[in-house]
């Protein structure tokens, strides 16, 4: 005797059948009368009338409070000649940033780099380590 030739001593009941069709009998799983049991019932949740009747935000959306920077490094600033006053509309001519949604953004200069000439710098955040190189080599920060 092996496992796949065992048989069962009473053989599984199957539930008895009504003679109209079918598996499902009498109200073929759609419960009693009215609305829905008949066909064509799709009715929507009213979770979704709320969500549609809601209006639609169109557009990018965006936090104005945290403003992105534009980084650039003061290794970069040795194209610029000697005494010249760096800001966001000079550092576009010499395509060091470029326009975000069609606006010069707000830059950041890094200290990553050394700097060799003097200018000043007007108009843009300046991290600690950038502050001091342009400093030390006699330019000025406003």
């Amino acid at each position: 005797m092996q496992l796949h030739t065992l048989k069962r001593k009473n053989p599984n009941k199957k539930a008895q059948q009504v003679g109209r069709g079918g598996t499902r009998g009498k109200t073929s799983g759609r419960g009693g009368k009215g609305q829905t049991a008949r066909a064509g019932n799709k009715r929507r949740p009213q979770m979704r009338d709320i969500i549609k009747k809601l209006p639609k935000l169109r557009g990018y959306r965006f936090n104005s409070a945290s403003t992105k920077f534009s980084p650039v490094n003061v290794g970069a600033l040795n194209i610029f000649e000697s005494g010249v006053v760096i800001n966001k509309a000079a550092l576009f001519e010499k395509k060091l940033i470029r326009r975000v949604g069609g606006v010069l953004p707000s830059v950041k200069i890094l200290g990553n780099g050394e700097v060799s000439k003097k200018f000043s710098i007007v108009e843009c955040e300046i991290s600690a380590a950038a502050r001091t190189k342009i400093e030390k080599a006699g330019g000025t920060v406003k």
